[in-house]
């Protein structure tokens, strides 16, 4: 649960801190000496490095940057920074001193500890004023419901208000008691009862149910269970009371809270983290080098035909949360009114529309559709976070309003440009559930490697126009 995600992002920042005293040591010899004496001594420099590497990250470490980095102030920050930089310098200095490894200049010490505490300082002062902005504007947060309403959920609430660094929303608890429901538990309101969950998960974004329950609940709340797990949602329950030797269950503890996870979506956080590096790196990359194209794509769009040169649409994300999707206008400016003039020849079974020869597809879109160039501007979504390279297409709302229980897994992951949908031919494909499938595929075979396979797979569908509409 938390605790991964808390030790995995310790890692990560250790990591850089590290990488930040690498560049600053040799950025350091740099500034003190000559290019060909700085050349002459980097066989030292690569030897005294490990010492210098263990000594700032024990000394950081010990001095708490690493602890609920997410409340801390700037000042605490500055501090820590501070007294590492003074302990650190001193003892890498007497280090040299006493082994006599290699010779380096007082100089070159002070310029690597004084450059590596100011870069350090600055990242995580960045850090700091990005967790303050997320969490003002309620992003990078995780949406509880908690089943329960007993003494043992009260101990979870009061954990989870003591660590906000952590990002829990706790939306609310159900309880099997129908006479609960609209009262106010432990400050948190009582939404409904078991037979109200699915409701509760339609209508509210909800990224995790904790059954807090106690033993005599646990043959209420299988049906409740499954019901999550269809719909791709994290289950995790409370085990001080007993411990279950479950298949796909991940026993873990969030502090000194037992919890045993059922995993229905990928929880592999390094893989994870790569994805959403590469989507961003991509996407970056991507914009500045198709830039000319998309110049000349908004001048015929807005030469061509009358409207915006962009469409946006309201989209889902992750368990339904809401984005704004931008793509190339294709159609003619008022097509949304249009729709339900020809939804009866919809080709598509189930709650979305495709026409092969919709009316309202302008010539210059019917082209940038064929070859996908409408999809440009979601390069953007990408780069922000709300969507992925590889993923199942983002929904509109209404059609996530008529899912059926198991087609919402699909929202279980961030929703992408490409998908295997689009790599097999996208809309030769007409068989709604068909569609849900091959996402339900994509989501429990997800591998980095499958995303590279998609992306192949998609280049000759764009290329060649197979399946569009």
């Amino acid at each position: 649960m938390l605790k991964e995600h808390i030790v995995l992002f310790k890692w990560v920042m250790i990591f850089l801190d590290l990488c930040v005293v690498v560049a600053t040591f040799f950025l350091g010899g740099f500034l003190r000496n000559e290019f060909d004496v700085f050349y002459k001594e980097l066989g030292i420099y690569i030897i005294l490095l490990p010492s210098l590497l263990i000594i700032w990250g024990v000394l950081l470490y010990y001095f708490g940057m690493y602890d609920s980095f997410r409340t801390k102030q700037i000042l605490d920050i500055l501090f820590v920074v501070t007294e590492a930089t003074l302990i650190g310098g001193c003892l890498f200095g007497s280090f040299i001193f006493v082994t006599n490894v290699g010779s380096i200049s007082r100089l070159h010490i002070f310029y690597s500890f004084l450059l590596a505490a100011v870069f350090i300082s600055v990242e995580k002062i960045i850090l700091i004023l990005c967790f303050r902005y997320e969490r003002k504007k309620g992003l990078n947060t995780r949406n509880i419901l908690i089943i329960g309403t007993g003494k043992r959920a009260q101990r979870f609430v009061n954990l989870i208000d003591n660590h906000v660094e952590w990002g829990i929303n706790i939306i609310g608890f159900v309880d099997d008691d129908a006479a609960k429901i609209g009262t106010v538990i432990f400050g948190q309101r009582v939404l409904g009862s078991f037979k109200d969950v699915p409701d509760i998960i339609k209508n509210n974004v909800v990224d995790e149910v904790i059954f807090i329950v106690p033993r005599s609940w646990l043959s209420k709340i299988e049906e409740i269970m499954y019901r999550c797990e269809i719909e791709g949602l994290r289950v995790s329950v409370a085990l001080d009371l007993f411990e279950l030797k479950l298949s796909k269950a991940k026993y873990s503890y969030l502090e000194n809270f037992p919890i045993l996870t059922f995993e229905s979506t990928p929880d592999q956080l390094i893989r994870l983290l790569l994805k959403r590096l590469f989507d961003i790196i991509f996407s970056g990359i991507a914009l500045i080098i198709l830039s000319p194209v998309f110049a000349i794509s908004s001048i015929i769009v807005k030469t061509t035909s009358k409207g915006n040169i962009f469409f946006k649409q309201q989209r889902c994300s992750l368990y339904g949360r809401r984005f704004l999707l931008y793509k190339f206008r294709t159609m003619i400016e008022d097509a949304e009114a249009r729709l339900k003039d020809i939804l009866v020849y919809n080709e598509m079974d189930g709650p979305v529309f495709k026409m092969k020869e919709d009316p309202r597809i302008t010539k210059v879109g019917k082209f940038l559709r064929k070859f996908s160039l409408d999809e440009i501007p979601q390069l953007w979504n990408v780069l922000r976070g709300d969507m992925s390279l590889v993923g199942p297409r983002p929904p509109l709302p209404a059609e996530v309003d008529k899912y059926k229980p198991w087609q919402r897994r699909r929202l279980s992951m961030r929703p992408g440009i490409t998908c295997l949908w689009q790599a097999y031919g996208r809309n030769k494909i007409t068989d709604f559930n068909e569609w849900m499938k091959l996402d339900l595929e994509y989501i429990d075979n997800w591998s980095l490697w499958l995303d590279f396979k998609i992306l192949l797979m998609t280049i000759p569908a764009v290329l060649f126009g197979i399946g569009a509409k």
